[in-house]
């Protein structure tokens, strides 16, 4: 055991960052897959001084490092007990590019789709493509031979590896790539002593003896399976020209794809890169009502030459179903098909799509296959794309404790063995009661296969390896590769030697311990990797506590839920790939700001405390607390993970521990706090606009100091209600919601809503109800406003309807019918709340359905010419649309609506203004939000529904953002 005293020291030594704490161990204990192994600390190296410090304190101290990028990996193979060097960071320059002899060089932590964001311009193009791709970084790639759904044409990362600088294990600097025969025999003949020639004498003796070449050419998985990472590729190596005549030149590269982080550690990594394909691209989404179907029909499909075929299976397609994200991508699904067949063709026109489309159809009508044949183009296939990708989420989404596990999920046969390995591999699963999710790279011979089982019993356990056992052993059979691309890490390793057979399971041995003769790189993987059902994330039998919570989690526990998390790694995304999910992370680039270490946290403590109340933990309120409740991952988590709502509960049950801050109750408390403030509006606004006061106020409170506090106006939006009634009419009645912002706040914004609703024709009939809530739910004071929540769901469900529904104006604030009061009610009321939910609108929501219903037209408003930038809030975009809104502004002639790629503004009601908070808030504003509203073209207007957003605008950029209906009602004609 190391002395804590030792790693002390190496953090002192580090220009980067060492954590050796609970907290940041933990988060870093799991990646994608069922493993779990807690690291002896967390390394976030600044350069390569720093790996090589790393490197010698593992030799000296017999310890070992962990390479890891995004923690994407599905086998286990950024897992270990060893220090964790997290290169996703720092190590994230493009460095250079060369368009005459194309390639790229990058370092490590370099993100696939941000790289090709830097080479489109160029046009160029990196071309493997994980589902991961927004977030997998081109470290990662390399270590686990990466590729996706385009492997039919791009083959996989090995194929486009040219060279890497790397840092050996005795801390030596080398550089290997492609070397003539002559080249490579110079560098074998070398007597400098350094590791790096031994490692080329070791592979030329390795493969130049007979013995070898044949058994590794006989044992092997299939040539023409192109996607194969079965240990270390000697057979790949052997295909080159010192050991086979006539064949490419030597290149160890091929050997470090897919090596895992076992042999070196890469710093800078050189890649071809290719021209930019085929403008048009088309989706033939053929339908079948069997998976054989399919499989058979994929030989068919892969005759035309397809730059994909993709599986799609009927568990994915139902899993769509409930996801809010994906419930919009079904549009070309007809009737419930058992599988569907996504082939995708890249050409220069639409009219050679349609042709080579239309031959293919013919040909598989012919052999009675397919049932429905949608041929998608344009902003189309990126919905499909997203679908399939989704895939591997959506399956954690399966309430309960019973999930689709990675286990032989990444096998790959020939193509033409498909449909018989697939039947064999069912008939497998069917003799233990279980069925498999199928879905992916039907083009590549490689389908992702997940059997449905529950790893915290001894029975599924055990299950998880006898499943394991079978299906190497059916794999060995059609001479396949037990992984295609997803890496063999802790899960495949085992099997290694029953796959390629025990003397060229020797072989890989000799080249790893050639490499690393003091096991410090990644040990464990690959070759003398543990059982595969040990160290897993769940310990078998292990009693689930149990956890009473304030908010109803549907058909599962608040642990279930936060078990949904799979460490994908979605939340990893930047603002570069757009979306919401996670603004804190974007702004801090910190694994402990993801979505998946809330989760994670969440799980750890959960199931292993030994509290009474679990919930009282310092280590999930640390992790929490830069999530802003955006409600990002509610919708963009493809397992619908809602951290917001979990963080709700947690801290409801924290408070009961330690009590509550003065400036929680306050924020808290703000309906309250601001009815009396209201009383006297003007000496508020003084006290809070003047330079001494409101400094001495914000000290007090422990609000950000650079932060200007929101203003009251001198009239309630319900006094003015009161002073302006509206006659009852004939016309649509709809119920206003007057939410407690606006009201006390945005006055002016809610008289200009009302009178925009009278103005087109509508009753506007106001209601003395309760306040939202919102503030209550967003502290976590739960009791509360689970009281305030049943008192609005009573009295609104007799009088909202389809005919006389309820508007909101602050989306935030009724949002939360939809979505927290379903949840929060007590049982006998959820039915009634998820009734009233189905009548609830955002105003921009019921101004652009009533537009779509003809209610509502252009001609009401005045033509004008007219700029707008609109930015939507986080909340709407996650259980509404941004589409509304800019539908509405679109209405009047003449205007052009600009929807700002940006997610969250950084603000989320009082996160912004808490001190602590100040500058991610910023920084998340400065991403894109900011930018994109500086750079506004002369008299652009700024349109933002929330009230938070706007008051971050006015503070990150001086510009003055206006709700939509602002902007609509003053262009009523």
């Amino acid at each position: 055991m190391i002395k804590r005293e030792l790693l002390e020291k190496l953090g002192q030594e580090l220009k980067g960052e060492l954590f050796t704490d609970d907290t940041m161990r933990t988060l870093y204990a799991t990646d994608a897959s069922a493993y779990r192994e807690m690291p002896l600390a967390v390394a976030i190296p600044e350069n390569e001084s720093d790996i090589k410090t790393l490197i010698r304190f593992a030799r000296e101290h017999k310890t070992s490092l962990i390479p890891r990028t995004a923690g994407t990996s599905l086998a286990g193979q950024v897992v270990g007990n060893g220090i964790i060097v997290d290169v996703s960071k720092k190590f994230t320059r493009i460095l250079e590019i060369n368009t005459e002899e194309h390639w790229v060089r990058v370092q490590p932590g370099v993100i696939r789709d941000e790289l090709n964001l830097f080479l489109r311009p160029h046009g160029f193009y990196f071309g493997p493509e994980t589902s991961t791709a927004n977030r997998a970084m081109i470290g990662g790639m390399v270590g686990n031979n990466s590729c996706g759904s385009n492997s039919v044409v791009y083959g996989s990362t090995r194929e486009h590896l040219l060279s890497v600088n790397a840092i050996l294990s005795d801390g030596s600097e080398a550089s290997f790539g492609a070397l003539t025969a002559d080249e490579f025999h110079a560098k074998c003949e070398a007597a400098d002593g350094r590791l790096e020639t031994a490692v080329y004498k070791q592979i030329r003796t390795l493969l130049g003896n007979a013995d070898n070449q044949q058994e590794i050419r006989k044992e092997f998985p299939k040539p023409e399976i192109l996607r194969r990472n079965t240990g270390y590729a000697i057979d790949m190596l052997l295909e080159t020209a010192p050991f086979t005549a006539g064949k490419e030149d030597f290149n160890f590269c091929k050997l470090i794809a897919g090596s895992e982080g076992t042999l070196a550690f890469l710093t800078e990594i050189k890649l071809n890169i290719s021209p930019l394909p085929p403008k048009e691209t088309g989706l033939l989404c053929v339908h079948f009502n069997t998976i054989d179907e399919s499989l058979r029909a994929n030989i068919i499909a892969m005759r035309y030459k397809p730059s994909a075929s993709e599986l799609i299976d009927h568990f994915i397609l139902e899993c769509t179903k409930d996801n809010i994200e994906q419930r919009k991508n079904r549009f070309f699904v007809e009737g419930d098909p058992g599988a569907i067949l996504v082939v995708e063709f890249l050409r220069n026109t639409r009219e050679e799509i349609v042709e080579v489309a239309d031959r293919l159809k013919a040909d598989m009508q012919a052999a009675g296959l397919g049932y429905h044949f949608p041929l998608l183009f344009g902003d189309d296939t990126k919905k499909i794309w997203t679908l399939r990708k989704a895939g591997l989420g959506l399956l954690s989404n399966l309430p309960g404790d019973e999930k689709a596990v990675p286990v032989i999920e990444d096998t790959a046969v020939a193509v033409e063995d498909l449909p018989a390995y697939i039947a064999e591999f069912n008939q497998i699963l069917e003799k233990y009661d279980l069925f498999s999710v199928h879905y992916a790279h039907a083009g590549s011979g490689e389908i992702h296969l997940r059997p449905i089982i529950n790893l915290k019993t001894a029975e599924g356990n055990q299950l998880f390896r006898t499943i394991a056992e079978e299906i190497a052993t059916l794999v060995k059979k059609y001479n396949g590769s037990l992984s295609g691309e997803h890496g063999d890490g802790r899960l495949r390793g085992e099997f290694i030697q029953q796959m390629i057979g025990p003397k060229n399971y020797q072989l890989l041995r000799q080249v790893k311990y050639t490499w690393d003769p003091e096991n410090i790189f990644n040990p464990h993987k690959i070759v003398d990797t543990p059982s595969m059902n040990s160290n897993l994330r769940y310990e078998p039998g292990k009693k689930a506590p149990d956890l009473e919570t304030i908010f109803h989690f549907p058909h599962q526990t608040i642990l279930q839920h936060a078990e949904q998390c799979n460490g994908s790694g979605d939340c990893r995304k930047t603002h570069l790939s757009g979306g919401t999910m996670c603004p804190s992370y974007m702004a801090t680039r910190s694994e402990k700001d993801t979505t998946r270490a809330r989760a994670n946290i969440l799980r750890e403590v959960l199931t292993n405390s030994t509290k009474q109340n679990k919930f009282d933990s310092k280590e999930i309120y640390e992790v929490l607390d830069l999530c802003l409740a955006c409600k990002g991952c509610k919708s963009e988590c493809p397992s619908n993970v809602d951290v917001a709502k979990m963080k709700m509960e947690f801290l409801q049950h924290y408070y009961d521990a330690n009590g509550v801050s003065m400036r929680t109750w306050m924020i808290a408390n703000f309906r309250m706090l601001t009815s009396l403030a209201a009383i006297a509006p003007g000496i508020y606004n003084w006290l809070v606009k003047g330079d001494l006061s409101s400094r001495l106020i914000k000290r007090f409170s422990g609000f950000a100091e650079k932060r200007s506090m929101p203003t009251l106006e001198r009239k309630t939006l319900r006094s003015w209600l009161k002073q302006n009634p509206q006659a009852a009419t004939q016309s649509r009645k709809v119920y206003l919601f007057c939410d407690e912002f606006t009201n006390y706040n945005d006055t002016h914004v809610g008289i200009k809503a009302v009178n925009l609703l009278r103005r087109l024709g509508y009753e506007v009939i106001p209601v003395d109800h309760p306040e939202s809530a919102r503030a209550l739910l967003s502290k976590g004071f739960l009791r509360k406003a689970k009281v305030i929540a049943e008192k609005n769901v009573k009295l609104f469900s007799s009088l909202i309807s389809e005919e006389t529904p309820l508007v909101g104006i602050e989306p935030s604030a009724i949002l939360g019918f939809r979505d927290e009061y379903p949840d929060l009610v007590g049982e006998g009321l959820r039915d009634t709340a998820k009734q009233l939910a189905k009548h609830v609108y955002m105003i921009d929501e019921f101004l652009s359905i009533e537009a779509d219903l003809g209610h509502i037209r252009s001609d009401m408003f005045k033509a004008a010419d007219r700029k707008i930038k609109l930015h939507g809030h986080c909340q709407q975009k996650a259980l509404s649309s941004v589409l509304h809104s800019k539908k509405i502004l679109s209405l009047p002639e003449g205007h052009s609506v600009e929807v700002i790629p940006s997610g969250c503004c950084g603000m989320a009601g009082s996160f912004g203004y808490e001190k602590e908070h100040y500058d991610v808030s910023m920084k998340i504003g400065e991403l894109v939000l900011f930018p994109a509203v500086r750079n506004a073209a002369e008299g652009t207007l700024i349109a933002a529904p929330g009230t938070s957003c706007r008051h971050q605008i006015k503070d990150g950029t001086g510009a003055k953002a206006q709700h939509p209906v602002e902007i609509l009602y003053d262009a009523l004609a």
